[in-house]
C-alpha cells in the first residue's frame, strides 16, 4: 500500500515575501515617477493660483478642490480607456486646449477691465473650483495617453496602486505650489505680476495643446 504524498504547505517563504515587497515598492516608485514627469508643470500653475488667492483661505481651498476634481477626471478617463470604454478618443485631445485658452482670455479681460486697480486688489473670488479643474484636465489631457497603456498592463491591483499614489501626490503638489507662492521673493513677484502671468500661461498652454495635440 502506497502512502499518500505529504500535503504541500501554502505558507510563503521569507524569500517570496521579500520579492513581493520589492515588487510593491517598485510599483509605487514607478507610479510616483510617472506622476512627477507628467505633472511637473502643474506646480507653476498651482503657485500662480495660490499667489492669486493670497491670504484668502477659502480661495486656497477652492484651488485644492479644483486640482483634485481635475485630476480625478483625468484618472477616470484613463481607467475607462484601460478598460476599453474609450471615453476620450485621441483625436479629441487637442480640443481640450480650448479650455485653458478661453479661461486665459477671460482672465486677461478681467485684468484689462480692472487695470486701474492695484495688483494686490485682484479678487481671489475669481478663482473657482470648476475653473481650476478645467485647466487641470486640459493640461493633463496628454497624460491619458501615458496612463492608459500602463493601467492596461498593470491590471486591477496595479491600477489601484497607481491611483492611490497619484491622489497622495496631488496633495504634495498642492503643498509645493502653496510653498512656492508663500516664499517672500516669489510672493512679491506673484503679487506684482501674477494677474498678468496667469492669463499668459493659460493662453500659452491652450495654444500648445491645440497645436501640438
Amino acid at each position: 500500500m502506497t502512502r499518500p504524498p505529504p500535503a504541500r504547505t501554502t505558507t510563503p517563504s521569507v524569500q517570496d515575501v521579500a520579492v513581493g515587497s520589492g515588487s510593491g515598492a517598485a510599483l509605487v516608485g514607478q507610479a510616483a515617477g510617472m506622476f512627477t514627469v507628467t505633472n511637473i508643470d502643474d506646480i507653476l500653475l498651482l503657485a500662480l493660483y495660490f499667489g492669486q488667492a493670497g491670504h484668502d483661505r477659502a480661495a486656497a481651498v477652492r484651488v485644492v478642490a479644483g486640482q483634485y476634481l481635475g485630476f480625478v477626471a483625468i484618472s477616470v478617463t484613463s481607467v475607462a480607456g484601460a478598460l476599453g470604454a474609450g471615453l476620450l478618443p485621441p483625436s479629441s485631445i487637442p480640443y481640450l486646449g480650448l479650455l485653458p485658452l478661453l479661461l486665459g482670455l477671460r482672465a486677461a479681460w478681467h485684468t484689462w477691465r480692472d487695470r486701474d486697480e492695484g495688483p494686490g486688489d485682484e479678487p481671489s473670488r475669481a478663482i473657482s473650483v470648476l475653473g481650476v479643474a478645467a485647466v487641470t484636465l486640459a493640461n493633463g489631457g496628454d497624460n491619458v495617453g501615458v496612463y492608459v497603456p500602463v493601467f492596461t498592463m498593470a491590471g486591477t491591483a496595479g491600477m489601484t496602486v497607481h491611483l492611490v499614489v497619484f491622489l497622495i501626490l496631488v496633495t504634495v503638489w498642492c503643498a509645493l505650489g502653496r510653498y512656492l507662492a508663500t516664499r517672500p521673493l516669489v510672493a512679491r513677484a506673484l503679487s506684482r505680476w501674477g494677474h498678468v502671468l496667469l492669463p499668459a500661461v493659460l493662453v500659452t498652454i491652450g495654444v500648445l495643446i491645440l497645436v501640438g495635440g
